[in-house]
Formats: C-alpha cells, sequence, structure tokens
C-alpha cells in the first residue's frame, strides 16, 4: 500500500495477510479432487478392514489369536446373536395391550438374557482354554470378553465380516 491510495477493506486485507504454511493454496477444483481422493482412500481402507486384513484392523482386532478367536466364534450359532431380533419381537409384543401376552414376552427376554449371559461364561471359559493349547506362550487376556462380544453380534453385523462359514472346523 502506498501513501495516496484508499484503505483496502477489511476482507482484502486480511486475505493477503492469511498465508498457510503447511499447504499452499488450493482452487475449488483441488479442494473437490482431495476430497474424492480422500473419500476413496477411507472406502478403501473399510474394504481392507471387513476383509480382515491385518494391516488395516485396529490394534484390539490384530494378532493370530484374535483371528482364531474370530474363526472359532463365526464358525458357530450362538443364542447371543438372536438376542437383539429377539429383543425386538419381545418390544412389539409389549405393545400388545394383554397383560399375559406382555407377561410372557418379558419373560422370554430375561430367560434370553440370562441364557445369553450364563452361555457367554462358558464360552469364555472354553475360548481360553483353547487359546492356551494352540498358543502356548501366547496371553489370553481379554480373549474370552472379545469372543462373547462378538457372539452376540449378528453375523451380518460383524465387523470385520466372518472369514470361515457356519460349520467349518477351526
Amino acid at each position: 500500500m502506498t501513501k495516496n491510495s484508499p484503505t483496502p477493506k477489511r476482507k482484502d486485507a486480511e486475505k493477503a495477510n492469511k498465508v498457510n504454511s503447511i499447504t499452499a493454496p488450493v482452487s475449488k477444483d483441488g479442494r473437490k479432487r482431495d476430497r474424492e481422493a480422500l473419500k476413496a482412500q477411507r472406502l478403501a481402507t473399510r474394504a481392507a478392514y471387513m476383509r480382515g486384513e491385518e494391516s488395516a484392523l485396529p490394534v484390539r482386532d490384530r494378532g493370530a489369536t484374535r483371528r482364531f478367536v474370530r474363526n472359532y466364534i463365526d464358525s458357530r450359532r450362538s443364542i447371543g446373536e438372536y438376542f437383539l431380533p429377539a429383543v425386538a419381537f419381545v418390544l412389539v409384543l409389549s405393545v400388545v395391550h394383554n397383560k399375559f401376552v406382555s407377561l410372557i414376552a418379558i419373560l422370554f427376554m430375561y430367560v434370553a438374557m440370562l441364557y445369553t449371559i450364563i452361555s457367554g461364561f462358558f464360552m469364555t471359559r472354553r475360548i481360553r482354554k483353547i487359546v492356551a493349547e494352540r498358543f502356548p506362550g501366547e496371553s489370553a487376556k481379554g480373549l474370552g470378553m472379545y469372543g462373547w462380544l462378538r457372539s452376540t453380534q449378528m453375523r451380518k453385523m460383524r465387523a470385520p465380516a466372518p472369514q470361515v462359514k457356519l460349520g467349518d472346523e477351526i
């Protein structure tokens, strides 16, 4: 700015002083390309995660023991994976204005929940025992709970996706 020129508008002065030291100024098209590239990268990473690729897994899912537990759970059916649909069914039945139907529905939900917890307890013990046999020297800490929580998810909603079919020998 020289002496005999008008004072610049605030917007223009701020734009002239604004410098991004990390990246160069980018046009609207450049931002759109970057956004699309990031979206494609996120989709590729998500696909790798769902396939069970070790490099794409978060730390809680990495390792041979965790893979074994996932495959062990995915090769079997459990009552836990049907718990959420059962609760939805109970919710629908509880709307019925018949005390007997509501009572039976609620009793069914509590019995299913109790059975899920008891079977989960025995499942965690079995998982820890099998992991100790197959992976001597590896820590089995947290693997039982990891397996039980996975078993309570509906099969199609598990992440990473099941790598084995139902009934496969592990």
